[in-house]
Order: structure tokens, then sequence, then C-alpha cells
């Protein structure tokens, strides 16, 4: 794995590495599971093995990838988040998924944030897009409160997706959609905050 020279986010609450084998465990009990249903799932122990390893071939291949997200104090895992394109893909995905336990407090918003504005300045990305089963709503919740808006003009991956456009650096940087995540960021990163209603990623 360090052979790849995987970079290394960091955020108010937590540290973005790439995927390690000890990591495998969280990401079979999750991808074999329920949760799975809107991600191809849920898949046997062979298809979450398979998966995984493309998780980390990922970032051979293309030179970028899915982060583990991990707790910056006790280094727990809680899902991944990062980009992702397979094989005919039609563009470059930001994608995410959290462990269920995890799920509500704001971790994928944070690190899905960190990980976009990596692949805008470091990586030169001028877009990006999110491909999200129709059903799936807190996705597509987390994909607007991230500025992403439904792009009816973007190629489908099978035509059972919804197409998600992320907004441009230049919508971005130094803005007041900027601004608000951080916020929000900031809100779930208070010991005291407490959400109301729909449990949020």
């Amino acid at each position: 794995m360090t052979a790849l020279a995987i970079p290394t986010l960091e955020t108010r609450r937590l540290i973005l590495r790439g995927p390690e084998p000890e990591d495998y465990p969280d990401f079979k009990a999750t991808f074999t599971s329920y949760r799975a249903r809107f991600m191809g799932g849920p898949l046997n122990p062979y298809e979450s093995w398979m998966l995984y390893a493309a998780e980390i071939g990922h970032w051979a291949i293309r030179g970028y990838g899915m982060w583990m997200i991990h707790d910056r104090k006790t280094d727990e895992t809680y899902g991944m988040a990062g980009g992702w394109k397979p094989a005919k893909w039609p563009e470059a995905e930001i994608a995410w998924v959290i462990w269920p336990a995890a799920a509500g407090n704001g971790i994928a918003l944070e690190a899905t944030h960190a990980a976009r504005r990596h692949f805008y300045r470091h990586l030169g990305w001028t877009t990006a897009v999110s491909y999200i089963d129709p059903k799936n709503l807190d996705s597509i919740r987390l994909a607007e409160r991230l500025g992403a808006k439904k792009d009816a003009d973007a190629a489908s991956i099978d035509g059972n997706d919804v197409v998600y456009r992320h907004p441009a650096p230049a919508q971005l940087d130094d803005t007041q959609l900027s601004h608000g995540i951080e916020m929000e960021i900031g809100h779930y990163a208070d010991p005291l905050f407490k959400p109301k209603g729909w449990a949020l990623d």
C-alpha cells in the first residue's frame, strides 16, 4: 500500500487515508448488509472482497480513489469517501459510504467536502458528478447540501441512476456555498450540537 503514495487528508474531526487490509472487516460488514442496497448489494463475502480489492487497485490505475475515513482521536473507521471511475463510467464520480453505526453525524459531508477540494485544487478537476439511486434519499440530500444539482443532460451509468453535478471550483472557492458547508461541519464538530429531524450523513 505504501508504494501507491496515497495522500492523507485531515479535517476537523477526521483523517482520510488509503484503504488498508485491516480496514476490510468494517467494509465487508457494510457491503454484505442491507445498507448496501443502493450500491449493488447486499454482496456475498466473495463479491465484497473483490470490491475492496478494486478500491485499492483503483488508486494504482487512476491515481485517485476512495479514502478510508478515520476518527482523528480514536482512529476508528467510519466509512469511505473519494473519487471513483470504473471502466465505462461516463465521468469521474465523487462517492461516499458511511458505516451504519456512524450515520447521522455529518461525517460524509465533512469527508466528501475535503475530498472534492483535493481533487479540484491538486488534481485539476473542473467538474465532478455523483451517480445516485433515485430511491437513496439520504445521498440525494447530501449531494444537495454539497451544492450538487440534478443534471438531466449528463450520461447515466445504466439508466437506473440520477446524476448530480457538483459545482465547479470557481463556484466553491471563498463563496457563500463553501462557507455554509464549513459552518454545518462546524456544527457537527460541536459536542453540544444535537441535529433535529431525519438523520443525515
